[in-house]
């Protein structure tokens, strides 16, 4: 399996996906750990990828998404977006229920 099938394998079957440096016990730069953190908020499972681990996911994924930088949020096959994004979406309230629709969590009781 080629890396870019892999990525988009990983993609595909992971509902809430954050590539990131280090895990999100022991995130291995400031950015990954303000996204572990912000996700972690929204009090749902997410997978993750250690890209220090995976150095042709490392090198492969910014072509694939278009998107340079570590770590990326993907929340049902689609980039959300890097650190800045989501600690913003964090911060608005904007990110919850994103996380919540796509892991079928939800507070609206209508639903």
């Amino acid at each position: 399996m080629s890396t870019l099938d892999t990525i988009k394998e990983q993609i595909e079957n992971n509902t809430v996906l954050l590539y990131m440096k280090g895990t999100p016990r022991m995130p291995q730069c400031g950015f990954s750990a303000q996204t572990v953190q912000a996700l972690m908020s929204c009090g749902e499972r997410f997978a993750f990828v250690n890209i220090l681990e995976n150095p042709e996911i490392r090198a492969e994924l910014p072509k694939y998404a278009n998107w340079p930088t570590f770590p990326q949020l993907w929340v049902n096959g689609e980039l959300i977006g890097g650190c800045d994004i989501v600690v913003e979406m964090a911060n608005t309230g904007e990110l919850a229920p994103i996380i919540k629709a796509a892991t079928g969590e939800s507070d609206d009781a209508s639903e």
